[in-house]
């Protein structure tokens, strides 16, 4: 009898944080897991999730998710009362805490939360330690994606 496996689950993307790369430099970026309720996993798997307005703080040596809004489902259960912008604690290892712990207040970075995902059925959040950019960054990247645009055009119509 042959046994039929199942195929391998990708990491889904549910929600990215577009502005980060343009208001910051990532330096580094993290893995985290998230501790839901059970209205959230299912906000999340309808996809309906923002978290271009949230940030990441450590208070008391745990990182937590501030900002992010996740959108109540209609068929949420009636004996809750859904909080779409509570504070969820980030699940890292001690490790990673120590050393982002460090970084944020000794040099001054600042963590973003960057994409939120599925992987291996468990949502995660990737979150990155980043330095904020200022006006002329943001003008000086802007012009080079432009750039980098014009040329690509430019060698496309060439090679025709």
């Amino acid at each position: 009898m042959s046994k039929k496996s199942k195929p391998a689950q990708g990491s889904s993307t549910i929600a990215l944080n577009k502005k980060a790369k343009h208001e910051y430099f990532i330096q580094e970026r993290f893995e985290a897991g998230l501790a839901l309720q059970g209205w959230e996993a299912k906000s999340l798997r309808a996809g309906r999730v923002q978290l271009s307005e949230s940030y990441v703080l450590i208070k008391s040596g745990e990182a937590w998710l501030f900002g992010a809004h996740l959108t109540p489902l209609a068929t949420a259960s009636t004996h809750i009362h859904p909080d779409p912008m509570r504070s969820r604690k980030l699940l890292l290892h001690r490790a990673e805490l120590n050393k982002l712990i460090g970084q944020v207040e000794r040099k001054g970075y600042t963590l973003v939360p960057l994409a939120l995902y599925w992987k291996r059925g468990r949502a995660k959040l990737e979150i990155g330690l980043a330095k904020g950019k200022k006006e002329h960054d943001k003008r000086a990247v802007s012009k080079e994606r432009d750039w980098q645009r014009e040329k690509a055009r430019t060698i496309k119509t060439v090679t025709r």
